[in-house]
C-alpha cells in the first residue's frame, strides 16, 4: 500500500469512527429527552433529531398496537405531544441502552440496541419494559439524524412498588 493509499484508508477509518460517535450521541440525546417528557415539555429539541421524512413505529404485536406508525416530523411530534399535556404520563422514566451495534456506510448508518425502561406513571403504578430498537440514521447537512426509528417489545412487567422510594438511602455508619 502506498503512503497515499494508507492516508486515504486511515482517513476513512477516522470518518467511520467519528460517524459512529455522532450516531451514538444522537441516540443518547434522544433517550435523555424522552426521559424528560412531562407536561409542557418543549418538543423542538427532540424533533431536531429527526429528518423531515422520518418514520417512528412500534413493531410486533404489542408495540404496533400501542404506538402505531408515524410518518414525517409533524406526525412524530403529534405522537410525542400526547406526553406533554396534563395530567403527566410519567412520574419517573429512564431509558437504558445496551447491546449496541452501529454500522456506517457513507451517509447512512444503522444502529441497534436493547432498551431497558423502568417507569412509574402518574397513577403510581410502575413497570419494567424491554425493547429491541432498530434505528436508521441519515447524514443531513453534516449532522446524523434519525430517519427511521423502530421499537419492538421484548417484555413488560408490572412492578409492585414505585421505582423511586422516598426512604433514606442505607449507608454504613
Amino acid at each position: 500500500m502506498t503512503d497515499a493509499e494508507t492516508i486515504v484508508a486511515l482517513t476513512r477509518r477516522i470518518e467511520v469512527l467519528e460517524s459512529e460517535h455522532a450516531v451514538r450521541a444522537c441516540m443518547n440525546r434522544y433517550m435523555h429527552l424522552c426521559d424528560q417528557l412531562d407536561v409542557g415539555f418543549p418538543l423542538d429539541d427532540l424533533m431536531a433529531l429527526f429528518i423531515d421524512d422520518a418514520t417512528w413505529e412500534g413493531t410486533g404485536g404489542r408495540y404496533k398496537k400501542a404506538f402505531g406508525r408515524h410518518e414525517g416530523k409533524k406526525a412524530i411530534r403529534a405522537m410525542f405531544a400526547k406526553y406533554t399535556v396534563p395530567p403527566a404520563h410519567f412520574r419517573l422514566n429512564v431509558h437504558y441502552l445496551t447491546s449496541e451495534l452501529i454500522t456506517v456506510d457513507e451517509s447512512v448508518a444503522h444502529g441497534s440496541w436493547v432498551l431497558l425502561q423502568p417507569s412509574t406513571f402518574s397513577s403510581g403504578k410502575s413497570q419494567l419494559s424491554s425493547a429491541r430498537l432498530s434505528v436508521v440514521f441519515r447524514k443531513e447537512s453534516g449532522a446524523w439524524k434519525i430517519a427511521k426509528f423502530q421499537t419492538e417489545a421484548l417484555f413488560s412487567c408490572p412492578v409492585e412498588h414505585p421505582w423511586d422510594a422516598t426512604d433514606d438511602l442505607p449507608v454504613p455508619d
